[in-house]
Parts: C-alpha cells; sequence; structure tokens
C-alpha cells in the first residue's frame, strides 16, 4: 500500500508539474498574442494616417485616365491644315471645314486608326481636276481616305466653283501631348 501512495502521490506530483506546465505555456502564449495585437493596432493606426495620401494617389490616378481619355485625340490644327492647303492646285483655297474628332488611339500604329472625320469644302475661281484633287488629297500620309462629294457655283459670286471632298485622317495628326504614362 506504502507503494500503492508514493505511486499515487508521484501521478499526482507529477500532474500538478504538467499542469503548471500549461499554465506558464498558457501566459506565455497570452503575453506573446497581446503583443502581436499591439503591433497590429499600431499598424493599422499607422495605415489611417496613409488614407489621405492613398486617397490622394488615387484621384490622381483617376485624373491621369480622365485627362487621356478627354484630351487623347487632341491635335494641332496648323500642320493638318498646312499639308491639305499644300496638296491643293493653285488657286484653291480651303474656305471651310465641318469635322469631327475619332476615338482616342487604341493600338500602337496610328495609321491603321480613325482620327478625323468630315468635309473640307475648297473654293476656287476656275473649274479643277476633282479627281486629280482628290488623289491629291489621299496621297498624303494624314489622310486614311479621301473622295471628291460636290461641286457648285455661286450665284452671287461669278466665277466662283465650290468644291466639298469628304475626308478622313489617320492618327498620325494626333499630338501624343496627353497619352498614357506622360507627366
Amino acid at each position: 500500500m506504502r507503494r500503492w501512495l508514493w505511486g499515487a502521490l508521484g501521478a499526482l506530483l507529477l500532474s500538478a508539474v504538467i499542469v503548471a506546465g500549461a499554465v506558464v505555456l498558457s501566459w506565455f502564449a497570452q503575453q506573446r498574442l497581446a503583443a502581436e495585437q499591439a503591433e497590429t493596432t499600431q499598424l493599422i493606426s499607422e495605415l489611417a494616417a496613409l488614407s489621405d495620401v492613398s486617397a490622394a494617389l488615387s484621384t490622381e490616378s483617376d485624373l491621369d485616365v480622365f485627362r487621356y481619355e478627354a484630351m487623347g485625340s487632341d491635335f494641332a490644327w496648323e500642320p493638318v491644315i498646312g499639308q491639305v492647303q499644300a496638296s491643293l492646285p493653285a488657286g484653291v483655297t480651303l474656305t471651310g471645314f465641318d469635322l469631327i474628332t475619332g476615338g482616342i488611339p487604341q493600338t500602337d500604329d496610328p495609321t491603321a486608326e480613325l482620327g478625323l472625320v468630315g468635309s473640307l469644302t475648297l473654293a476656287s475661281p476656275n473649274a479643277i481636276d476633282i479627281g486629280q484633287t482628290v488623289r491629291s488629297v489621299r496621297g498624303l500620309e494624314i489622310v486614311w481616305d479621301a473622295d471628291g462629294r460636290l461641286l457648285s457655283t455661286d450665284q452671287q459670286l461669278s466665277g466662283v466653283y465650290t468644291y466639298q471632298l469628304e475626308v478622313a485622317f489617320n492618327q498620325t495628326i494626333y499630338s501624343g501631348d496627353y497619352a498614357e504614362g506622360d507627366e
């Protein structure tokens, strides 16, 4: 019975040591958890302090996209009009235009995409070979397509011939000033 008593006492002591060890491990785990939670709270507060910066960066990105979409088809009139006028026969003047801008660039090849589309009004004191004039305009690097549409004479101004050309320019006329990625 004495052995049995020592065995029970040893088992009880061993159980107490195991329980005490578990309590100590639990206490260390709680301390570590509290430290990690404190660090998490600190990091969250630091992130919250940066939310204004994040919002500003997001707004800047949105504005860049808006600028690109709004101004992506920006071009300079002077070179376009200058090239068209240079291709016209002597005595013919560009007196008007009705053009609509195309979309923003979608590919890396600006010659494959439509830029301006509409009509050009030409005036001449003499009748001209409209076919040759159209071919001359079509030959411009900036022109996608051109076609003669209308010929009329002005009743009030004798000797003035008016021609209307339908023309489509490619996107090589775009300035690229507002292309994506530019600052």
